[in-house]
């Protein structure tokens, strides 16, 4: 096996954007190729493994990755609308959206010259992921990449004030569907804050509140269920609006080093539903490695808002991955 890569990190979370290597993806559709590639094993629990799953695992598995590596599988898209479609994965199978891997594809598309772009100014890459077609606008100055914008797909509110017990205490958390869904909570509902000295807790805590949530009615009819787990600390405002520091859970215990793009917008969704984020304000959100993404609701749409999360992606290196025929440790392994 041969596998090429170009990596970024976008406020801290990696980002392995697989460009050379990768067998056949079968499909008409992004969504219908992760319907194939899961039902052909991307998940732990599924029966069989597919070609495209074995270059999944050998780059997030050590020693070419690490349980907190996140990448995507560049695909054709839906159509000539979109510049490419990508299929998003992380240790534990495929996603459904990922807005820091979004922003780092859009880095990527202009800076490797698949999509052209001005010296000083902006360029839109659209992206066909399996929530829905996404943009990232990418921000240049003297020919550098300095920031990208993030537009989701509609977010809608699922449900507020669920109810549940964890570690002992009742809390209440509220649901989005942001392209997946997140479940959010104060953290200090559970005594705790976004430090990394109480990551270990945070993340049992994010862990317990997915596994509370599984098959609650508001999920009804999504496949997939709570995907992340966003605890986060309310900060004094800024001059433009709201400041919140968060951690996202997600997968099976997975940490989002970066505030998340998609978990970002979870909160505009639901921080505009308080009234509390209204035309012209913008959300500061930290991440609990303290880099930031700013994110605002730029219109309503049907029964969900239309947002957008501005960040910093950063190209980290090239990679060639190979795997030795004779290697007993095969795609690696998980600590």
């Amino acid at each position: 096996m041969n596998v090429t890569t170009t990596d970024y990190h976008t406020a801290g979370e990696p980002f392995r954007i697989v460009t050379g290597g990768l067998p056949p993806v079968p499909g008409d559709s992004v969504a219908e190729r992760r319907s194939i590639v899961i039902g052909a094993g991307g998940r732990a629990t599924a029966p069989r493994r597919s070609a495209l799953d074995d270059v999944r695992r050998l780059l997030t598995r050590e020693p070419r990755g690490h349980a907190g590596m996140y990448g995507g599988f560049v695909v054709p898209a839906d159509d000539s609308e979109a510049h490419f479609g990508v299929l998003f994965w992380h240790k534990d199978g495929y996603s459904t959206a990922c807005g820091h891997g979004t922003m780092a594809l859009g880095a990527w598309a202009v800076d490797s010259g698949l999509v052209t772009a001005p010296e000083d100014g902006t360029a839109l890459v659209r992206i066909d992921v399996p929530s829905g077609r996404v943009s990232a606008t990418v921000h240049r100055t003297a020919g550098r990449t300095t920031a990208v914008t993030f537009r989701n797909v509609p977010t809608r509110v699922l449900a507020r004030k669920v109810e549940l017990t964890v570690g002992g205490r009742t809390v209440a958390v509220d649901l989005a569907h942001s392209g997946a869904v997140y479940a959010s909570l104060p953290a200090a509902a559970l005594g705790l804050s976004v430090v990394p000295d109480r990551l270990p807790e945070l993340t049992a805590a994010g862990r317990e509140i997915r596994a509370a949530l599984e098959g609650h009615e508001a999920l009804a009819g999504d496949r997939d269920g709570v995907y992340g787990v966003i605890l986060y600390d309310e900060l004094p405002d800024t001059p433009t609006g709201p400041h919140q520091r968060n951690v996202t859970v997600f997968a099976d215990g997975q940490i989002d080093r970066s505030p998340c793009g998609s978990g970002t917008s979870a909160r505009l969704a639901l921080l505009a539903d308080d009234g509390l984020l209204g035309p012209g304000r913008t959300l500061r959100h930290d991440s609990i490695i303290g880099t930031v993404f700013t994110g605002r609701v730029r219109e309503r749409q049907g029964d969900g808002v239309v947002t957008e999360v501005t960040g910093a992606a950063h190209r980290t290196g090239e990679h060639r991955f190979v795997l030795d025929a004779e290697d007993t440790l095969g795609a690696g392994f998980l600590l």
